[in-house]
Formats: C-alpha cells, structure tokens, sequence
C-alpha cells in the first residue's frame, strides 16, 4: 500500500540543514571526481571529531537554527 506524499508530514531534523549546508560547501570547495566518496569522507572526520570530544555539528547547527 502506497501514501501519498501530499499527506505526510515530515519535518527535517534539528541540525539537518546545517550538516548538509556544511557538506555543499566543502564540495564546492573541493569539486571531488567522486562526490559520493568526497561525502563519506567528510562524515567520517566529523564523526571521529564528536567521539574525540570536539564539537558536534548537528547539535550546534540545532542551536543556530532556534
């Protein structure tokens, strides 16, 4: 069974913007062959900068966006 998407409501995510806002900006900087990769990679390094303690991006997008 199918939803028309005309009745669904969806919000985005608190911070969602903001993470993809950073994303766009970084491939335009960079112009990567590969965009896909490029974006894995990006994810990657904030990932392993929220476990190593440093700031979380989309928590302080969340408070950008209040």
């Amino acid at each position: 069974m199918s939803i028309a998407a005309a009745n669904t409501n969806m919000r985005v995510p608190a911070g969602f913007r903001n993470l993809l806002e950073g994303l766009a900006r970084e491939v335009l900087r960079e112009q990567p062959a590969d965009v896909v990769a490029f974006a894995a990679q990006y994810f990657q390094k904030l990932l392993e900068q929220r476990e190593a303690g440093g700031i979380d991006p989309v928590a302080w997008g969340a408070m950008l966006e209040d």
